[in-house]
């Protein structure tokens, strides 16, 4: 039979796919469209099970606040070349997922996956994508925040973002932004020294001990040493520690403070393409 330009067309806008792929899935189909979609998704999931041992590192990262502030999500969409992470299509796709999360609040990164983009799963949605794009596409990374004020921070060229939660409202947003482009360029292990985990701080300790063992200190004061280099380590790496990357005569807390003393980071996010 006849496939019409109207058909591909629409075939084209309901599956992302290529003209010449909805023109061929239409013969196929025998012009119902219905079974084309079927054919798309099989070929889309044909190609990502093909691809299914290629790497998939580069991408976007992108994160969004909800219209009230109370909630935020972070993606991360994955893509083989930085290409396609530029691709309009591509980052379309990964802001469709983003809203969804937004709006449906998902429980994680399962959840997300198996809800719906106009009858369609997102894991779907976006096998049937790889057929358009070409390559490998894979969504590896949601997360959420709630809180009574949230923000999100994304890093030029979107391989880095941040998201922050406050435990109260903030009138003055650019302070809400302040605390979540820190949280992108110093890259804090937690929010505190109490919130570092235990392993983390016997590590630390370890690696002081031994550093001050190899600069031949005495065993004596080995354990004195690396109690020191761990306060060293908790005010360079715990983000209210750190030096204000804006002011670095004075600390992401003190900065806090001065703008509301009950003003307090709840819970951070950070992800990073890149090494």
């Amino acid at each position: 039979m006849k496939v019409t330009t109207e058909d591909i067309s629409k075939l084209r806008k309901m599956t992302g796919a290529g003209m010449m792929d909805c023109k061929n899935a239409l013969v196929e189909a025998e012009g119902n469209i219905e079974k084309a979609i079927e054919v798309i998704r099989k070929r889309g999931q044909a190609i990502a099970n093909k691809r299914a041992d290629r790497d998939a590192g580069e991408g976007v990262v992108l994160a969004r606040t909800s219209a009230d502030h109370t909630y935020v999500a972070m993606i991360v969409l994955n893509c083989e070349t930085d290409f396609v992470a530029k691709n309009e299509t591509f980052v379309g796709i990964a802001n469709t997922i983003l809203d969804l999360a937004i709006e449906k609040r998902p429980a994680n990164l399962d959840a997300l996956k198996n809800l719906q983009i106009k009858g369609k799963t997102v894991i779907d949605t976006i096998s049937e994508s790889i057929a358009a794009i070409g390559e490998k596409v894979d969504l590896s990374y949601f997360e959420s925040i709630s809180a009574e004020f949230t923000i999100p921070y994304i890093h030029a060229g979107s391989k880095l973002a941040t998201m922050i939660g406050f435990n109260k409202k903030i009138a003055d947003i650019q302070v809400a932004k302040d605390i979540a482009m820190q949280a992108a360029a110093m890259n804090p292990v937690a929010i505190d020294k109490e919130n570092v985990s235990q392993a983390i701080i016997d590590k630390e300790l370890e690696i002081g001990k031994e550093q001050a063992r190899q600069e031949g200190k005495p065993e004596a004061m080995l354990d004195k040493i690396a109690l020191g280099k761990l306060n060293k380590f908790f005010s360079e790496s715990t983000l209210v520690n750190q030096s204000f990357i804006k002011d670095s005569k004075i600390t992401v807390r003190q900065y806090l403070n001065d703008y509301d003393k009950e003003l307090k980071v709840i819970d951070f996010k950070r992800f990073s393409l890149t090494i």
